[in-house]
C-alpha cells in the first residue's frame, strides 16, 4: 500500500500518536477513503522500524474513536464516515494544526484582528493559486 507515514521518535510526540494523527489526516484529506485497508501491524512495523505494539496501540485507539473497523482475520478498514462526521474530523485536524500558530500569535502579542486578517489573506491567496493551477 502506498500510504505515506513518517514518524520522528525525537519529536516529543509519542509515535503511536503520530501514527494516529497521520492516518486521521489521510482520511480527512481523502487520501484514504471508506473501505480502504490499512497496512497490517507487522508490515507497518517493519516499514517504519517501530515496535509492533506501538502500531497495535495506534490502531486500537483509532478503532475506539470509530475511525477504523476491525475485521477478524482481515486488515483494518477505514470506516464510512457520514458527512457530518467527516466535517468534524476535518475541523479537528485544522484545530490541531492551528494550535501552535495561535500560541505564537499570543506570545508575540499580535492583535487578534491582525492575526485574523493575515489568516484570511493566506486563505484567499491559496485559493487564487489553486484556481490558477486548474
Amino acid at each position: 500500500m502506498g500510504l505515506l507515514i513518517v514518524v520522528d521518535p525525537s519529536s516529543g510526540v509519542p509515535v503511536y500518536r503520530q501514527l494516529m494523527d497521520q492516518i486521521k489526516f489521510h482520511i480527512a484529506s481523502g487520501l484514504l477513503g471508506p473501505g480502504d485497508e490499512l497496512p497490517s501491524t507487522r508490515a507497518l512495523s517493519s516499514e517504519l522500524g517501530v515496535n509492533p505494539m506501538t502500531i497495535s496501540k495506534a490502531y486500537s485507539y483509532l478503532e475506539k474513536e470509530n475511525v477504523v473497523e476491525r475485521r477478524p482475520g482481515r486488515p483494518l478498514i477505514v470506516r464510512d464516515l457520514t458527512g457530518e462526521a467527516m466535517t468534524d474530523q476535518r475541523m479537528k485536524q485544522l484545530r490541531e494544526s492551528l494550535t501552535a500558530p495561535v500560541r505564537m500569535a499570543l506570545q508575540l502579542e499580535i492583535d487578534r484582528e491582525e492575526a485574523l486578517k493575515l489568516f484570511r489573506e493566506m486563505i484567499d491567496t491559496s485559493e487564487e493559486d489553486a484556481d490558477e493551477r486548474r
